[in-house]
């Protein structure tokens, strides 16, 4: 549903929001109003969602490796 060029930036507003959920949930053990419980799947949530294609959708499929590519970039260093 985004343009290629403005899913990079949603991609990472999704991800700071779900990092600040995350940390507000361990500070208070509250659910953050806005981002959720700290998933990535609670703070997508927050805006509104397509149908899913499947991977025969060569679009789908790079949406998809963007959003690995950027949770890999998140989450290294951290193992």
């Amino acid at each position: 549903m985004v343009p290629e060029g403005e899913r990079g930036r949603l991609c990472l507003l999704i991800m700071d929001g779900s990092l600040l959920a995350a940390a507000h949930v361990r500070r208070t053990g509250r659910i953050h109003r806005n981002w959720g419980n700290g998933s990535l799947m609670a703070a997508a949530r927050r805006f509104p969602l397509a149908d899913e294609p499947d991977f025969s959708d060569p679009e789908y499929c790079r949406c998809t490796i963007q959003v690995l590519e950027a949770i890999a970039r998140l989450t290294r260093g951290r193992s």
